[in-house]
């Protein structure tokens, strides 16, 4: 399968939608600047490893109308130097022959990014071939299976498919790509290790009904090692976590047994797009169970870190109890919300502050709501980034439905349900939801969107405790620890703007924004015209609650720039601050009135 990927016309393909958006985000950002060549390209200059000028040539299209964003036209990047003209072929060569115009880039950091490229280039290329080979029908996948087999990744991040810490067996074996079956590993920690924390929505056999007789021989293997089962919490590990990053490091605990393998879990699971996250395919009953993950994914680490373990039950009561007495999300919007009903961490004191990240976040788990028995009989879910996937042919999973209710009419349907309930919640609640398309699922009926599904609460969501519209009810959460290394992971803030742009950031600007660019290039729908959808959707909200305007004043989500997440820039540049933007924000404007 390997040799056959890289020997495949999937190799260049991926390497230049790797290229695309690396030099994309770059420009974007404003850490690279490009000039302009005599035909009418842009060109980037460069020195190879011998002192020689070297210069990478693209061509630029118009600016994205939303957020301005940078837009490269798809022809292949191209490599001039005194030997000639020929397509860019290294990603770690690009860096190193323009890292005088990165910002005084460290070598570390260039060896760093550069291997998440290399690693995104092969890891796709071999999912790209495997998909190929097994030709599935995105149309045709349920929920759960369709998770897998949207498997485009971060449309802007680069590095959107590294899995750093994952070898090619590790690939073929746990990535949501390849549906091979993954049962994971069940621990017994004993308690003066962990911290469980469980939903108000839970009793004690919450786990006996997840594991059915299992529970019982897992206890049974507690008992037999004439070690007392209450003193221990049950927690499933992902079998490549247990191999690469428990064994070792958490050695001494289980030698003294405070740490006990109990065998396999009973069902077969998948992974989905997040890679961490299993759904159980035989008993889907069973609730999502989101598993601590040492690996390196779009720049960011897949572990657990204890205090958001610790939250993610308090965050999912608080939120569900704001739904549940608000009759317009409960009702009118019949929003789905997917808590998070149990954690566990395992996160014993360190010996010394210098191993900390050793064991940091290693453990643990989240368990989610399943969305099995949540819908109606008519309804199905897709996943939101599957509306932007196509199938092997090229026709958009969305095109059926496109074309019976007609492009104008479904995007109109798609943002008043979507957006509606999002906005609903920052400015009628004052509560940002981390909106990305990986944490949203759109419920349609035969194509016709009827409503979403929200989801991975326990570090996506941001507030300012003063500004709810009902403080009193939100919760007291864990702090972030000082030696939590993302300085942009935070539930809590005084500052308004980092709670509008929050949900901006992540709504807008990555999901809609892609969303509205792709509907553009695909169906010819201008991306002008889906914001002034958008602005009329929230117009139309806000025409609803006349009541709530000083806090449509105080969530400004219409204010002529924001700021957002610099996700390339972030993982080039030390990671010693928020590493933020300011960029036109597409909802400002003369608001859109739409005919009755």
């Amino acid at each position: 399968m390997v040799q056959r990927a890289l020997r495949s016309h999937h190799l260049p393909t991926v390497r230049r939608r790797i290229f695309r958006q690396l030099l994309e985000s770059l420009l974007y950002e404003g850490v690279l600047k490009a000039r302009s060549e005599a035909d009418g390209r842009s060109a980037v200059d460069g020195v190879d490893a011998q002192g020689r000028p070297v210069r990478y040539v693209f061509t630029l299209g118009d600016p994205a109308y939303g957020f301005a964003r940078t837009r490269i036209v798809r022809d292949p990047l191209l490599r001039v130097s005194e030997n000639g003209e020929s397509e860019a072929a290294s990603l770690t060569g690009f860096l190193t022959e323009i890292r005088e115009h990165l910002g005084g880039v460290t070598d570390e950091r260039i060896e760093g990014f550069s291997r998440e490229l290399e690693e995104t280039l092969v890891k796709d290329a071999v999912a790209q071939c495997a998909r190929e080979e097994r030709d599935g029908r995105l149309a045709e996948a349920d929920y759960d299976v369709l998770e897998g087999m949207v498997m485009d990744g971060h449309p802007y991040h680069p590095a959107y498919k590294s899995r750093v810490g994952f070898d090619l067996e590790d690939h073929l074996a746990f990535g949501p790509e390849f549906a091979q079956p993954v049962r994971p590993l069940w621990i017994a920690a004993h308690r003066s290790l962990t911290t469980a924390v469980s939903s108000s929505t839970l009793d004690g056999a919450y786990l006996r009904g997840q594991l059915g007789p299992a529970w019982d021989a897992f206890r049974q293997e507690l008992d037999q090692a004439v070690l007392r089962p209450e003193e221990y919490e049950l927690l499933p590990v992902h079998p490549w976590q247990w191999r690469e990053a428990v064994a070792v490091p958490f050695a001494a605990h289980i030698r003294d047994r405070k740490i006990v393998a109990l065998g396999t879990d009973p069902h077969a699971h998948l992974a989905q797009q997040s890679i961490r996250t299993m759904a159980c395919q035989e008993a889907p009953h069973r609730d999502y169970m989101k598993l601590s993950l040492s690996i390196l994914n779009t720049s960011t680490s897949r572990g657990l870190a204890p205090h958001t373990v610790t939250n993610a039950p308090a965050v999912s009561d608080w939120l569900r109890g704001i739904v549940a007495s608000d009759p317009y999300l409960r009702d009118d919007l019949r929003v789905i919300l997917l808590g998070e009903v149990r954690g566990v961490a395992v996160a014993p004191e360190p010996v010394s502050e210098l191993v900390r990240e050793r064991t940091y976040g290693r453990l643990g788990c989240i368990w989610r709501e399943t969305l099995d028995g949540r819908l109606d009989p008519s309804e199905r879910a897709v996943p939101y980034t599957g509306l932007i996937a196509r199938e092997l042919d090229g026709t958009p999973l969305i095109d059926p439905w496109v074309r019976r209710w007609g492009i104008r009419e479904w995007v109109k349907q798609l943002l008043e349900v979507s957006v509606t309930p999002l906005i609903h919640f920052l400015q009628g609640h004052g509560i940002a939801i981390e909106s990305h398309a990986q944490n949203m699922a759109l419920v349609h009926d035969q194509g016709r969107p009827t409503r979403v599904v929200l989801r991975d609460f326990h570090d996506g969501v941001r507030f300012s405790r003063a500004h709810l519209a009902d403080p009193a009810t939100a919760p007291e959460l864990a702090s972030t620890p000082s030696y939590h290394a993302n300085r942009n992971s935070f539930v809590e803030t005084d500052d308004l703007d980092l709670v509008a742009d929050f949900f901006l950031d992540a709504f807008f600007f990555i999901n809609l924004g892609e969303l509205a660019m792709f509907l553009d290039d695909v169906y010819d729908y201008a991306e002008e015209e889906f914001w002034s959808e958008v602005r009329a959707a929230i117009a139309a909200y806000q025409a609803k609650f006349p009541e709530l305007a000083d806090r449509f004043a105080l969530f400004d989500v219409s204010k002529p720039q924001l700021d957002v997440e610099q996700l390339t820039a972030r993982r080039l540049l030390p990671d010693t601050e928020l590493r933020l933007h300011s960029v036109p924000n597409p909802l400002h404007g003369p608001r859109a009135i739409r005919e009755a």
